[in-house]
């Protein structure tokens, strides 16, 4: 009896589980039929959260294979991406398989630039002025040109356009999705000149291929690539308190070497003596760096509140004293020096070199240290690191940092304190996997809430890659896309600050960019933005609409499958019939004037009831702006076979707050 019961209860507990590749993860089972909603709107909520938009008939799609094998073939990844590789060809886009060394000895950043103007004698005694004037900047190309060196702009082109191009046509959404968020989390910086060259190479390999692992594994690639070394200046924290510092200021030789290297900057006679200058005194204000451990803790995963002090922020730091870059300039002085260094020698004196990853034990604090009440003895070297960043990654407040951010980002604004301490309670029995955390969150009653239905208001980028896909468009200029997403707001890749964009509606929503948004439906629907392309009537096939009206209802249908049409068509149908709305838009997105704010009040009042629990005062007033005198009609006459008529319905409903809910 003891023994049946044993076994039974031991199959019926492994029963909830199928085994992942590093810990158990645990089985899909979505409660959307108890929380009332059909098949088809559940598979409408999964694409609206974990794509990053609806194709059309996506969802029969959907719910013909199954909600549960859809999502498990999401999560697992690894599906064709044919249509990627055609549209991102290697002879347009060669960066997006260099390594980080090929890139920076391609393209150049403005340091390198000065020095190959400098080696060429295009400066006029260390001056950088000369290289603002056209003949002498005419010059530089030409020798750039002639030695295969190509222009930092080229890269930032190819970085851009290729998320774009993933974010619209990709298969593997979800991934993308993470992508776009753990980016985010984890933000580096183009306007940062010593990380743009390695912004690429970040996303391809320490973000992408970690988003659905574990998240301690996510961390230290974040924490060991260039980009976020360059970033937040990890790189350039260091400590000369250990026995090789010690020993090399006792050398000889090493003595000699620093003296000449004086020397030869104060000959002010000879080129280059301003630069070395200035490597010189870099080199004498060397020392600790707090930021990337502020940032380590507060942003990516303990938060603001998560029980640390400055005393703990300030070991860190110590504890990541280092963590460095291997040189990667071909003509760069470090290059020599390593390339002259033994690896075994190296190996030797407690350095460790992981592919572009370079810990230097001369430059590590080796005292010993306490971070968090955890003692950490001295001599630790690069596995210090290494064991701080598990510490962290694997903390209770991490756990709820992250999993708080990751309800904000896939369920609502306010995510419950009830989800995120089931998702918190995950994370940490699965040791930080994240397909573990998004199932927990999915089985839970909360995600599906009807409360938390389109309760999410899209980012430009979203917002703009969801038109894309819900009309099929293609887009042969993707730089374009970004052109409007910065219009809109979000200039991606750009954001200075390490917190990443707010993910929250009130950042996004204001009277300027609702007009803008609506002036990218419009404009992206009747093909006025440069390589884009779109067969509106395919989406409807081919069948021609009897009137504005019946078209407003068709494409709200195709555009926003599995929504009550109601009320937007109700709104949007004074929009419709108004023939110089375009004009209207794009002369108040121009102005900030009264009109302006007259053509977005009701947008803004709907866009915000999205971001906050519904209530009967805002139904209330949601229904009297709906009813207001500036909703009126404007008759305007609907002829057949007019396909800019078509093309101005589907712009205002892409412009319209629905549209921009998921």
């Amino acid at each position: 009896m003891y023994k049946t019961f044993t076994v039974g209860a031991g199959i019926t507990l492994l029963s909830a589980f199928v085994q992942g590749n590093s810990s158990p993860e645990l089985r899909i089972n979505m409660p959307y039929k108890k929380m009332g909603l059909t098949q088809e709107q559940a598979a409408a909520h999964l694409l609206s959260r974990f794509t990053f938009g609806t194709k059309p008939g996506q969802v029969k799609e959907v719910v013909d294979m199954g909600l549960d094998k859809w999502l498990q073939q999401q999560l697992d990844g690894g599906l064709p991406d044919e249509e990627i590789t055609r549209r991102l060809p290697a002879a347009n886009y060669e960066a997006l398989a260099m390594n980080n060394e090929t890139i920076v000895n391609t393209y150049l950043n403005a340091g390198q630039i000065i020095r190959i103007a400098a080696k060429n004698n295009l400066l006029d005694k260390d001056s950088v002025r000369n290289l603002e004037k056209p003949e002498y900047r005419a010059q530089l190309k030409k020798i750039m040109d002639a030695q295969g060196y190509k222009a930092p702009q080229e890269l930032q082109r190819q970085i851009i356009n290729q998320k774009i191009v993933r974010a619209a046509y990709g298969q593997n959404q979800l991934q993308e999705v993470l992508t776009d968020f753990w980016f985010n989390h984890f933000n580096v910086s183009l306007t940062k000149g010593q990380c743009q060259q390695f912004v690429l190479t970040y996303e391809r390999d320490a973000i992408r291929p970690n988003v659905l692992g574990r998240f301690e594994t996510l961390l230290e690639a974040t924490a060991k690539h260039p980009a976020m070394l360059e970033y937040l200046d990890n790189a350039s924290s260091v400590s000369m308190d250990n026995d090789l510092s010690r020993q090399q200021e006792k050398n000889a030789l090493a003595r000699l070497a620093k003296q000449r290297l004086q020397n030869m900057a104060i000959d002010t006679s000879k080129p280059g003596t301003k630069i070395l200058q200035q490597t010189i005194n870099a080199r004498k204000t060397q020392g600790l760096n707090e930021n990337y451990a502020r940032e380590i803790m507060e942003l990516h995963t303990l938060g603001v509140d998560g029980g640390y002090t400055q005393q703990d922020v300030t070991t860190v730091a110590r504890a990541l004293t280092g963590w460095s870059i291997m040189p990667l300039y071909k003509d760069g002085p470090g290059m020599k020096l390593m390339q002259a260094a033994a690896p075994d020698f190296l190996k030797r004196k407690g350095f460790v070199v992981e592919g572009d990853f370079l810990f230097r034990a001369d430059k590590h604090d080796e005292n010993a240290k306490t971070i968090l009440g955890r003692n950490f003895p001295a001599n630790g070297g690069y596995e210090e690191g290494r064991q701080v960043l598990e510490m962290l990654a694997s903390h209770p407040s991490t756990a709820k940092f992250i999993c708080t951010k990751l309800a904000t980002r896939f369920v609502s604004d306010t995510p419950s304190a009830e989800l995120v301490n089931k998702m918190a309670e995950a994370f940490l029995k699965s040791q930080g996997n994240i397909k573990t955390v998004l199932i927990t969150m999915v089985n839970s009653r909360q995600f599906w809430d009807s409360n938390a239905l389109r309760e999410k208001v899209k980012s430009p980028f979203e917002l703009a890659v969801s038109a894309i896909r819900a009309t099929n468009a293609d887009v042969q200029q993707p730089f374009q896309i970004f052109n409007w997403c910065t219009r809109m707001g979000q200039r991606f890749y750009y954001y200075q600050a390490p917190t990443g964009f707010p993910d929250r509606a009130a950042y996004w929503i204001n009277t300027g960019s609702l007009l803008n948004r609506m002036n990218f439906g419009l404009a992206f629907a009747t093909e006025k933005i440069p390589g884009v392309k779109l067969n509106l009537a395919a989406l409807n096939d081919n069948h021609e609409p009897e009137s504005a009206e019946a078209a407003l209802v068709i494409y709200s249908k195709i555009l926003l499958p599995e929504r009550n049409q109601d009320d937007n068509i109700r709104r949007l149908t004074a929009m419709v019939r108004d023939a110089s709305l375009e004009k209207k838009i794009s002369e108040a997105a121009g102005k900030n004037t009264v009109a302006a704010t007259e053509v977005t009040n009701t947008m803004q009042d709907e866009m915000m009831a999205a971001s906050t629990a519904p209530t009967k005062r805002n139904k209330r007033q949601n229904e009297k702006a709906l009813l207001s005198k500036k909703n009126l009609p404007v008759t305007t006459l609907y002829v057949a076979g007019n396909t800019n008529t078509v093309s101005q319905v589907a712009g205002i409903i892409i412009g319209s707050p629905e549209f921009q809910r998921k």
